[in-house]
């Protein structure tokens, strides 16, 4: 329980009371309104209290997580990555390790291997022609 009274945790929960007492204001005040006749604020009615509810369910889910982990004192116990005596091989640690990237070397498609295609051929001679005349337009190609 030493963990949720840290200086973080402490401000995590002055939040929670504030946000929630805030939401659940803001709902009352759109329950008021509502009841006077506006009737749009029948939606924010509703929609205020979620909003509290949801900031509860995200306290919650991090004090449970908070409460699950590792202490801060002890070290994550991680087991050898490589192969045991015995042949077999052993399960990586627990949490992920941090790997450099891949690089991927990119080669260009070969050719198509006998004749070319004369409607390709005629696109890119086009091509060709609009990347050597960039004000031109499609129309004003000679070919």
């Amino acid at each position: 329980m030493k963990r949720l009274w840290t200086p973080a945790w402490i401000l995590r929960h002055v939040a929670l009371v504030v946000l929630v007492t805030g939401f659940l204001a803001l709902g009352w005040w759109q329950i008021s309104r509502a009841a006077s006749g506006n009737t749009l604020s029948w939606a924010y009615a509703v929609e205020w209290p979620i909003f509290a509810g949801f900031v509860v369910f995200v306290w919650w889910r991090e004090v449970r997580h908070t409460l699950r982990g590792p202490r801060a004192g002890s070290p994550p116990a991680a087991a050898p990555a490589g192969p045991t005596p015995t042949g077999a091989t052993a399960p990586g640690p627990t949490t992920p390790a941090v790997r450099r990237p891949v690089r991927v070397a990119r080669v260009p498609a070969a050719p198509v291997d006998g004749a070319d295609d004369a409607d390709l051929a005629a696109y890119n001679r086009y091509l060709t022609w609009l990347n050597a005349n960039p004000g031109a337009r499609p129309g004003d190609y000679p070919g």
